[in-house]
C-alpha cells in the first residue's frame, strides 16, 4: 500500500510570490492553469500560440478562444509568443500544449535551460518520439527527472474557470521541488497533495483519457450506468496492469490522482475525451468526431501508442484493445462493444 499523500492546506492571508513561473500553451488547460498561479505569483509569464491570441489578451483581458468568462489583471501578466523569452525569464516552466504540438514548441527553444524546473501538464503521448513527456524531455534535452514535474487531475479547466474546489496531485522526485509548486499553486479553489511517481502520473493521466473516450462510446450506444460502473471499475484494474508493467512503483491507483482522474474524465460532459467518444458511438466516423471538436482529444493519439506497448509487453488489456480497433482498425463500435461486454467481470 502507498503511503498516503500529504495535502497543504492554502494559507489566505499568505502574499504573493516573486517565484519567476511561466506557462507555455494557450489552449483551456493552460489558460486554467494561468489563473490558478496568478492566486499566488505576482506575475506570470504565458507563451500563447501567436501574436492573435497574446494581442487579444492584452486588448480583451481574457483568452479569446478558451475559458473566455476568465479575466485577467494585465499587469499579472507578462505575454510573449517566444518560448526563449519565457524559458530565459522563468525558474518554473509549466508545459501545458496539447501533446501533439509540445515538440514543435520545444524544438524552438535555443535559450540556456540548465537548472529550471519543467512541469508536465501534459496528458498525451508526443508523436514524434512516441513516448510520454518525461522520457521525451529526459532524451531530446538532457532534462533530468530532478528537474521534471508532473502535475495529475482530477481537475477540469471549466471547473477552475468558475473556482469550484478542485484537487491536484504534483510528483516530483525532490521534497524542495514538491514543496515550492504546491506553494504557488494552493489556493482557496485548489488543494495540492505530493507524489513521486512521475511516470506513474504520467501515464495514468494518458489512460484515463482512452478509457473515457470508450465510456463516451458506450453512451452513444445507449449503455447506462450500471455498465458505465463496471467498464470504469474494469478500466482502473487495466490500469494497473499497464503502469506495473512500465514502472513498479509502491503507488496506490485508488487515489485521487490516479482513480480519482479517471473517474471525473469518463463521467464529465466538460470531457472532451468522452465527448468524441460519444460521438463515435452515436455513429459519427472516426474522422467526423475528430473534425467536429475544437479541442484536441488526447485519448485519440495516445491509444495507437498504448496499445502497440500493451501487444510489446503482452499484455491483456480488452478494454485497450476494443477502444484501438474502434479508433484505428476502423472496426463497428456497437459490435466490438457487445464482444467486450463478455469480457468484463
Amino acid at each position: 500500500m502507498a503511503k498516503k499523500k500529504t495535502n497543504t492546506e492554502p494559507n489566505p492571508k499568505k502574499s504573493k510570490k516573486d517565484i519567476p513561473v511561466g506557462v507555455v500553451g494557450s489552449g483551456s488547460f493552460a489558460t486554467a492553469i494561468v489563473k490558478m498561479l496568478v492566486e499566488n505569483c505576482k506575475v506570470v509569464h504565458w507563451c500563447v500560440r501567436n501574436e492573435y491570441v497574446k494581442g487579444a489578451i492584452e486588448q480583451r483581458g481574457h483568452n479569446p478562444t478558451y475559458l473566455t468568462a476568465v479575466n485577467f489583471n494585465l499587469k499579472n501578466l507578462k505575454l510573449t509568443t517566444d518560448i526563449n523569452e519565457l524559458v530565459s525569464a522563468c525558474e518554473v516552466i509549466v508545459l501545458a500544449t496539447p501533446s501533439i504540438y509540445l515538440s514543435d514548441t520545444m524544438d524552438k527553444m535555443n535559450c540556456d535551460y540548465k537548472n529550471k524546473m519543467f512541469v508536465s501538464a501534459i496528458k498525451g503521448i508526443i508523436p514524434k518520439v512516441n513516448d510520454v513527456v518525461a522520457h521525451y524531455l529526459k532524451e531530446e534535452f538532457k532534462i533530468g527527472f530532478r528537474n521534471q514535474a508532473v502535475i495529475a487531475g482530477p481537475c477540469h479547466a471549466e471547473e477552475v474557470a468558475m473556482e469550484r474546489l478542485s484537487y491536484l496531485t504534483v510528483a516530483t522526485v525532490e521534497e524542495e521541488s514538491s514543496r515550492k509548486l504546491v506553494d504557488i499553486f494552493n489556493s482557496d479553489f485548489i488543494k495540492m497533495h505530493s507524489s513521486k511517481d512521475i511516470l506513474g502520473n504520467e501515464y495514468s493521466a494518458i489512460l484515463k483519457n482512452i478509457f473515457a473516450i470508450g465510456a463516451g462510446i458506450a453512451s452513444g450506444l445507449g449503455y447506462g450506468d450500471n455498465f458505465t460502473a463496471v467498464f470504469v471499475s474494469n478500466a482502473i484494474r487495466e490500469m494497473e496492469t499497464f503502469l506495473e508493467s512500465i514502472y513498479e512503483a509502491p503507488r496506490d491507483v485508488n487515489e485521487s490522482a490516479y482513480l480519482g482522474d479517471l473517474l471525473v474524465t469518463a463521467y464529465s460532459l466538460f470531457s472532451r475525451n468522452r465527448n468524441l467518444g460519444n460521438l463515435i458511438g452515436k455513429g459519427y466516423t472516426v474522422k467526423s468526431a475528430i473534425q467536429s471538436m475544437n479541442m484536441v482529444a488526447e485519448g485519440y493519439y495516445a491509444a495507437d501508442s498504448i496499445y502497440k506497448t500493451s501487444k510489446e509487453k503482452g499484455l491483456q488489456l480488452p478494454i485497450i484493445d476494443t477502444i484501438y480497433s474502434i479508433l484505428y482498425e476502423g472496426k463497428n463500435a456497437e459490435k466490438q462493444f457487445k464482444k467486450l461486454t463478455t469480457r468484463l467481470d
